[in-house]
C-alpha cells in the first residue's frame, strides 16, 4: 500500500527502516484499536449473560459482583505493574500479542465452566491476559503521535471500550437466545487468537521518545522512582482518584444494568442486547471521541481543559443517570441512558492523555499501568462488588427493586465525588507540568 509522507520530522524505527508515515501511524492506531475492541468484547460479554449464569448456577448478586469485579480486576491490576515494567524495557508489540492470545483463549475456556470456582478461575485468566494490553499500547501511541495529537489518538484508541462493549453485549445476548450462554464465550474468544498473530507480524516498534521535541531513549526507571516522581504531582494524585471513582460507578453500573433491565423491566437478553449495543456504540463512541477531541481543541488555550472537560461532562450526566434508574417506563428509561452514556465516557481520552503528558517518555508504560492499577482496583474491582453486595442487603425489603436502588446510590455518589477531584486536579496542573519539565 503506498504511504503518504508525514509532514513531521522523519524518524526511523529501531531497525533503521523507512520512516513512520502518517498512513502507517493510522494503521498502527487502527490495529491497537482492534486489539482494545477484543479486550472489551471478552470483558463485557459476561455482563449480558450474568443473569442467565446466576440462574443456571444458583448464584447470588454478591457472587456475580465478584465475578465481574474482584476475580478479574485483582489479577488484572497486580499483573499490570510488572508487565508494564517489562514493556518499558522490552518489545511492546510482542507483549500485546501474547496478552491477546492468553485472554482470548481463557474467554473461550469460560464456556466449559461448571461451577462458581471454575468461572472465577477463568476470569482470573482473562484478567492476566488483558493486563498486557493498555500499558504497552499507551506507550506505543505516545511514540507514534506528538503531544498535541495525543488526546485525539487516545480517544480513538478508547473507542475500543464502547465498540467492544457493543459487540460483546449484542453477540452475547443473541447467541444466548439462539443457543446458550456457554456457546457465546466460545464464539467471541476464538477470533482474538488469530488477531494476536497479525499484531506480532505487522506492528512495528518505534524508538522511545520518537514524537518528543527531543528524542529521548533511556532505560525504564525502577518502580519506586516512577512512583515517587508521579505521586509528588498533586494533579496526578487527584486525577487518578477522580478516574478511579468514575470507573467505580461506571463499571458497577455497566455490569448490573443488564441484570436491572432484565429483572425489573422484563427485557429478554436478545432485545436488551440490541438496545444496549446501539447505545454503547453510538452514544459511548461519540462521548469517548468527543472528550479527547475537545481536550485537544481547548488545551492550547489552557492545559487544564484536559481536566475540566471530564469534570463538566460528569457533572452534567448526573441527572440523566438518575432519570434512567428511576423512570418507570423501560423505553423512556433507555432514552435517558443515551445522554448519560455519552457524557459518562468523555473522561477517558483526556485522562490518559494527561497522564502521558505528566510522565517522562521512558516511564510511560509504567505510569499507564499505575493509573490503570488505581482505576481498576477501585473501579473495576470494587464497583460491581459493592453494587451486588448492596443489592443483596436491600433485597429483603425491596425484592427485585433492590438492584435499582443499589445502582442509583452508587452512581450518584460516585459521579459527584469524581467531579470534585477532577476540579482539584486542575488547580495544580500548571505547576506540576512545570515541575515535570524542570
Amino acid at each position: 500500500m503506498p504511504a503518504t509522507p508525514s509532514p513531521e520530522p522523519a524518524a526511523t524505527d529501531p531497525a533503521g527502516q523507512a520512516p513512520f508515515t502518517d498512513a502507517y501511524r493510522r494503521y498502527a492506531l487502527g490495529l491497537l484499536l482492534a486489539v482494545y475492541v477484543f479486550n472489551f468484547v471478552d470483558r463485557q460479554i459476561l455482563t449480558i449473560l450474568a443473569e442467565a449464569i446466576r440462574i443456571d448456577l444458583g448464584l447470588s448478586d454478591t457472587a456475580l459482583g465478584f465475578l465481574g469485579g474482584i476475580a478479574f480486576a485483582l489479577f488484572y491490576t497486580v499483573a499490570g505493574i510488572p508487565i508494564a515494567r517489562w514493556a518499558d524495557r522490552g518489545t511492546r508489540r510482542s507483549i500485546i500479542a501474547l496478552g491477546l492470545f492468553v485472554w482470548s483463549a481463557m474467554t473461550a475456556l469460560t464456556g466449559f465452566a461448571r461451577s462458581f470456582t471454575q468461572l472465577a478461575l477463568a476470569r482470573v485468566g482473562v484478567g492476566l491476559g488483558e493486563a498486557a494490553c493498555s500499558p504497552p499500547a499507551h506507550s506505543l501511541l505516545s511514540d507514534y503521535f506528538p503531544p498535541e495529537r495525543r488526546g485525539t489518538a487516545f480517544s480513538i484508541y478508547a473507542l475500543g471500550i464502547p465498540i467492544g462493549s457493543a459487540i460483546g453485549t449484542f453477540a452475547g445476548g443473541w447467541i444466548k437466545e439462539l443457543f446458550d450462554w456457554r456457546t457465546a464465550f466460545f464464539v467471541v474468544g476464538i477470533p482474538g487468537v488469530l488477531l494476536a498473530l497479525v499484531v506480532r507480524l505487522t506492528l512495528r516498534e518505534p524508538p522511545r521518545g520518537l514524537s518528543e521535541p527531543t528524542q529521548v531513549v533511556q532505560p525504564g526507571e525502577p518502580l519506586g522512582v516512577v512512583l515517587r516522581f508521579m505521586l509528588k504531582l498533586r494533579s496526578f494524585r487527584h486525577m487518578s482518584l477522580a478516574a478511579a471513582l468514575h470507573a467505580f460507578y461506571g463499571y458497577g453500573a455497566a455490569f448490573f444494568i443488564p441484570v436491572f433491565m432484565i429483572r425489573v423491566h422484563g427485557f429478554s437478553e436478545g432485545e436488551l442486547s440490541t438496545y444496549l449495543a446501539l447505545i454503547s456504540l453510538f452514544a459511548g463512541g461519540a462521548g469517548t471521541f468527543l472528550g479527547g477531541w475537545l481536550g485537544d481543541r481547548l488545551a492550547p488555550r489552557d492545559q487544564r481543559w484536559y481536566l475540566w472537560v471530564p469534570a463538566t461532562a460528569t457533572a452534567i450526566g448526573i441527572p440523566f443517570a438518575a432519570c434512567f434508574y428511576l423512570w418507570p417506563d423501560r423505553y423512556v428509561a433507555l432514552a435517558f441512558a443515551v445522554p448519560a452514556t455519552l457524557l459518562g465516557t468523555m473522561y477517558l481520552g483526556p485522562t490518559f492523555a494527561m497522564a502521558q503528558g505528566l510522565a517522562a517518555p521512558h516511564m510511560r508504560a509504567l505510569v499507564s499501568a499505575m493509573l490503570l492499577f488505581i482505576i481498576n482496583l477501585v473501579g473495576l474491582g470494587l464497583g460491581p462488588q459493592v453494587v451486588g453486595l448492596l443489592s443483596d442487603l436491600l433485597k429483603p425489603d425491596l425484592g427485585v427493586e433492590s438492584v435499582r436502588y443499589a445502582l442509583l446510590w452508587v452512581v450518584l455518589i460516585g459521579a459527584a465525588w469524581s467531579t470534585v477531584h477532577y476540579l482539584l486536579a486542575a488547580r495544580t496542573l500548571r505547576a506540576d507540568l512545570e515541575q515535570k519539565n524542570a
